[in-house]
């Protein structure tokens, strides 16, 4: 199986130049969402939590800590190789999708969709929290939303 690395190094191919961490984040999120409904698995294994930001992976979040972009140079870990053909192919249909969007935007989706909105629970718009986004809820809520 891909890890979260992988799945970002493969978006920093695909869009060149700076990305912000922000938009990074949320790709990622949304590229684990489609993944997980149209092949019925996850397509990488780590934690996603419910930030004040939105969704975001902290074991990416670690590697891009205090960096507001990233290029794929400066992601030092991960290799697209290791994504299988259909990984890439949703990655692909993700980004056609979302791509366009900024990390902010990107953002204010997530925050008005149940699996974000339901791991926050009662926690406040700025309050930091560590509540799992299940890959339950996720594909709960986007088969939904088919």
């Amino acid at each position: 199986m891909a890890n979260v690395f992988d799945v970002a190094a493969y978006i920093l191919e695909k869009i060149p130049g700076d990305m912000s961490t922000w938009k990074l984040q949320k790709l990622v999120y949304y590229c684990q969402a489609w993944h997980s409904v149209w092949e019925d698995k996850a397509l990488f294994p780590e934690r996603i939590e419910a930030w004040f930001a939105g969704p975001v992976v902290p074991n990416l979040y670690n590697i891009h800590k205090g960096k507001f972009s990233i290029t794929r140079q400066e992601l030092t870990v991960g290799d697209s190789n290791k994504l299988l053909p259909e990984e890439k192919g949703t990655i692909d249909k993700v980004l056609d999708t979302y791509a366009k969007f900024s990390g902010y935007q990107l953002s204010q989706m997530s925050h008005r969709e149940r699996p974000w909105k339901e791991a926050r629970g009662d926690c406040k718009d700025d309050e930091i929290c560590h509540n799992e986004i299940t890959l339950e809820k996720i594909c709960e809520f986007y088969s939904s939303v088919l």
